[in-house]
């Protein structure tokens, strides 16, 4: 059976999607069956990320309103095993059902080993509809003091919904940061109130590989690609230690 894990933030600008695709693909590079579906309703940027933005991927609408089944989804052109559900373009908003979406990954489930969920940010409806009925969390944000006080707001919605399977991702590290603000790792797990999965450092390539519409890891084996790799190998259950930034 396989895992649904929803990618989500407090606010908006932390690279959630950003993670979503590159984990997604490192999944995919290790040989697992991996989906990804965007439910940024009416927002979607998935495919840019995924290096998919020539495509044109049927959307997770299309597969609920019985259109188009999960074998349908659209197929990575360079990565074998990697699959995108996108957006629908209008915010379909009530029309799609929290029990149809459940229904859905139940069957994601069965076909597909790993499923991302690329959610709305903030803490709105959308928020929870992605969040649901995910197995998993990963709460990402930016070593700063607002993104991080958005990241708390939303781990206390998260288990205020009795999420307890939530874990951090620190966006666009750098050293700088870190002396300026005197923080330390741990006193971000303690701040967002959240144990780590990852820490990402600030990576030009991430920006320079989405405007040429290709994914992370086509471009680069190091920096940002590699803590994302890293992210993925602990997802899988894999013991890696964490990046030094």
């Amino acid at each position: 059976m396989g895992q649904v894990i929803a990618v989500t933030s407090g606010k908006g600008g932390t690279g959630k999607t950003t993670l979503c695709a590159a984990v997604a693909t490192c999944l995919a590079a290790e040989g697992h069956k991996v989906l990804c579906i965007d439910v940024d309703l009416g927002l979607r940027n998935l495919d840019i990320s995924l290096g998919m933005a020539e495509l044109a991927p049927i959307s997770f609408a299309d597969v609920l309103s019985g259109r188009y089944g999960l074998r349908d989804a659209t197929p990575h052109p360079e990565i074998p095993g990697l699959y995108l559900l996108t957006s629908p373009v209008a915010d379909l908003g009530d029309r799609i059902s929290f029990r149809d979406f459940g229904r859905l990954l139940q069957s994601v489930r069965e076909e597909y080993e790993y499923c991302l969920l690329d959610s709305p940010a903030g803490i709105g409806n959308g928020f929870r509809f992605a969040t649901f009925y995910a197995d998993q969390v990963i709460l990402i944000a930016t070593p700063d003091p607002a993104s991080l006080r958005d990241a708390a707001r939303a781990a206390d919605e998260l288990q205020f919904m009795d999420r307890d399977d939530v874990k951090l991702v620190v966006n666009r590290a750098t050293p700088a940061l870190f002396r300026h603000l005197r923080w330390t790792v741990d006193d971000i797990m303690d701040e967002v109130g959240v144990p780590l999965l990852g820490l990402i450092p600030n990576d030009e390539n991430v920006v320079l590989s989405a405007a040429a519409n290709q994914p992370l890891i086509c471009r680069t084996d190091r920096g940002a690609a590699m803590a994302f790799l890293h992210v993925a190998r602990r997802l899988q259950g894999r013991r890696v230690p964490l990046m030094r930034i």
